[in-house]
């Protein structure tokens, strides 16, 4: 005869009432909270990282004062009040806004934009943070591509009814490139490439080619009147 201890299950929010609780642990935990595998190297942040981002300022701030010291900057003649010029371009890391400036509205470029990238960078770490980085097109691919391509069609759409086809072309080609790996069945080193690139991913490099297509256009492409011109 064995001595069995009979349970019985009663819910109860009285930890007095029903001192034994029952936890359910499961069999992986979240990947926030596992602890780090043993086999891992961890180091210090200092010394260890501080030391090495110091020594990389050091030497590009040596090599900027070396080549300050051989090559002159490409400085314009003193400013002239009777002869302003035309166009009056801002420096070029503000060429792109610029160029947006000559696209939209005033408070939709100088105001608005601006403040959808500042709203954007401070919440979407809030939202899916990706750990897994999965493709764009590894879980449920048919809707994800439905989502995903109206979202560019109207995105689109938007840009022409703006004659912004400096962004609009660009964006054309990005979604060519993202969806490449749902069309081309066949393996290859750079559809293989794409396929692995995530969401976050494929907004980062349409960012990134916009921002610089947009500095490209206006530094070299913008004459009087900001109309276009060739270089």
């Amino acid at each position: 005869m064995t001595n069995e201890k009979q349970f019985e299950i009663e819910i109860s929010t009285d930890s007095k009432e029903v001192p034994q609780r029952l936890a359910i642990i499961p069999e992986r935990t979240p990947v926030k909270y596992e602890l780090e595998k043993p086999d891992e190297k961890l180091v210090m942040t200092f010394p260890n990282l501080i030391i090495r981002e110091v020594i990389c300022f050091q030497l590009v701030v040596i090599v900027l004062a070396l080549i300050s010291l051989f090559f002159d900057a490409p400085l314009e003649e003193l400013a002239n009040l009777q002869n302003t010029p035309n166009p009056a371009k801002a420096p070029w890391y503000f060429l792109g806004l610029q160029e947006l400036l000559h696209i939209f509205p005033p408070v939709v470029a100088g105001v608005l934009i601006p403040l959808l990238v500042l709203i954007a960078l401070i919440v979407i770490p809030y939202f899916d943070i990706n750990i897994k980085r999965s493709g764009l097109w590894n879980d449920q691919p048919k809707k994800t591509f439905v989502i995903f391509s109206s979202s560019i069609f109207l995105f689109f759409l938007l840009m022409i009814f703006f004659d912004a086809f400096s962004i609009a072309i660009p964006t054309l080609l990005i979604y060519i490139l993202a969806v490449s790996p749902y069309f081309i069945k066949k393996e290859n080193v750079f559809i293989n490439a794409l396929a692995h690139l995530s969401l976050a991913e494929w907004i980062m490099t349409w960012f990134v080619f916009v921002s610089v297509l947009l500095i490209i256009i206006g530094t070299y492409f913008r004459g009087p009147g900001w109309n276009w011109v060739w270089p």
